[in-house]
């Protein structure tokens, strides 16, 4: 039975030690919390601070970032990037390759497409097939 973490040196020199999540085997920071009901695929961060709410669903390859919060039911789609301090709310879906700001925020329900960018700060509600409305 091999070891359950793997340590990895950051850009500032510090290390920090992730486990692998029981639902997927993504590696989850010390310091973040993952409802054991989601699932983090096979190669996505979760770093320190993140909160992941129960059946979120964090893809292949995904990266969130620091002070995240991902809410209940949300889709990350392989490869996304969710930036630091962002919020995703409940049941939104973020798409393959998208990228959500530091501070952003997703509102509950919105579709990000695929390679979409969301600005750092900015608050996006969209309609289900990916459409912004008005805020």
């Amino acid at each position: 039975m091999g070891k359950n973490y793997i340590d990895i040196e950051n850009d500032r020199g510090e290390t920090l030690r992730y486990r692998k999540h029981a639902n997927g085997r993504g590696l989850i920071a010390n310091g973040a919390k993952v409802h054991p009901t989601a699932l983090v695929e096979a190669g996505a961060y979760v770093e320190p601070g993140v909160q992941v709410a129960a059946g979120a669903h964090i893809g292949r390859g995904a990266w969130i970032e620091r002070e995240a919060v991902i809410g209940p039911n949300v889709e990350i789609a392989p490869h996304a990037h969710v930036g630091s301090g962002a919020a995703i709310g409940p049941r939104a879906k973020i798409g393959v390759r998208a990228f959500v700001g530091a501070h952003a925020h997703v509102a509950g329900g919105s579709l990000i497409r695929d390679d979409e960018n969301i600005a750092d700060g900015e608050h996006v509600a969209t309609d289900q097939r990916g459409l912004r409305l008005a805020a």
